[in-house]
């Protein structure tokens, strides 16, 4: 499944910095406004130690990771609803990722310039949200205008469908994000056509100091606060820091992060958040040709788990040979924990847990 994360922020926050890290470099950074024109696109591999782990057993020919796509847009300021700065192009960005990673700036620095020359994460927090908003307000009206026309006639589904617009549109302009109105499956689905910004899930990227790290600061304090009203997830980095890191072999890194007191890079922490803001697991195939994670939603059945391989193996879906990471490893490979008892044959109703390597058995 395609899983791809909009980095946005106020200009100079740190954006284009922290996707340089990401992606190994790329992407323009300096200290001006609007430096990121046209979205720049990084594809990264999700770490994880599992795979190795996997790969030393098996000794396959090929390796493959689960990524995700990292999308870095130009920086926003107030007035982009109605196209200041970069502001409708940067606007229609976003409608294309999953979620959205707000890069906020929890450092003071007077040699980096700020936007609004004061460093006050929550009100940069609070000016993108009513960019967005402001968006969203422009889509419901047109949409609402639309719905009244459908439903003169009556028609109840039209109607039922007018009422959750206007509500939707009332508490936008009220202030609340359309993710946190409380709506439930079926009503996000009636909007989904509306591709509504501040329905996204937000993960918010406090970036610090070096001295900050790894807990944060006063600033971060402040977003931590602000996040946990809407149940958003927080992640600390210096991206600073991080693009020095995305410079170095591994035997540096691993010195360099043992001297900052670190046990990983931050942005394994901020890849790994992800995750769990769109609750998403990796369950893996193991064979001689190759070792593969896959990205599924968690709760997903083995069927939907086989789909992101191959739609016909979800349609001709007979069964799923599953073995747990643990027992895999433990026992040393497939066959020596299908000799044990530790292979299962799991059917349509199977939920795939985090870390089942899986073979499926389907008809053509």
């Amino acid at each position: 499944m395609a899983l791809s994360i909009g980095i946005v922020g106020l200009p100079n926050v740190g954006k284009s910095t922290l996707f340089n890290a990401l992606n190994g470099g790329g992407a323009e950074a300096a200290n001006y406004p609007f430096c990121t024109i046209d979205p720049n696109v990084g594809i990264v591999k999700v770490p994880d130690a599992r795979i190795d782990a996997l790969s030393k057993i098996v000794n396959p020919q090929a390796i493959q990771h689960a990524i995700v796509e990292f999308v870095d847009i130009a920086g926003l300021v107030a007035g982009a609803a109605s196209g200041e700065g970069l502001g409708n192009k940067f606007l229609a960005n976003i409608r294309e990722c999953s979620a959205i990673a707000h890069v906020v700036r929890c450092f003071e620095d007077e040699n980096v310039t700020h936007v609004s020359n004061k460093v006050d994460p929550v009100s940069d927090i609070e000016t993108i949200d009513t960019e967005l908003m402001l968006k969203d307000m422009e889509s419901l009206q047109k949409a609402v205008e639309r719905t009244q026309k459908q439903s003169k006639t009556g028609n109840k589904d039209m109607l039922t469908l007018l009422e959750l617009q206007q509500r939707i549109l009332k508490g936008l302009e009220d202030g609340t994000p359309v993710r946190r109105q409380s709506l439930n499956d079926d009503e996000k689905l009636k909007i989904r056509e509306l591709c509504l910004l501040t329905i996204k899930p937000v993960l918010y990227i406090a970036n610090v100091d070096d001295a900050s790290l790894p807990d944060g600061n006063a600033l971060v304090d402040q977003v931590r606060e602000f996040a946990a009203a809407e149940q958003a997830e927080v992640a600390v980095v210096s991206a600073q820091i991080e693009a020095e890191l995305s410079e170095m072999d591994e035997e540096s890194k691993s010195e360099f992060l043992a001297d900052l007191g670190l046990s990983e890079p931050g942005l394994n922490i901020v890849i790994r958040t992800a995750y769990k803001l769109l609750n998403l697991i990796t369950y893996f195939t193991a064979g001689v040709k190759e070792v593969r994670a896959w990205t599924i939603h968690q709760g997903d059945t083995a069927p939907k788990a086989a789909a992101v391989i191959h739609n016909d193996f979800e349609k001709g879906f007979i069964r799923a040979e599953t073995i747990t990471f643990g027992d895999f490893v433990s026992l040393g490979g497939e066959a020596k924990a299908k000799e044990a008892g530790k292979m299962r044959l799991e059917g349509k109703e199977y939920i795939v847990k985090d870390g089942d390597i899986m073979h499926f058995r389907f008809n053509v």
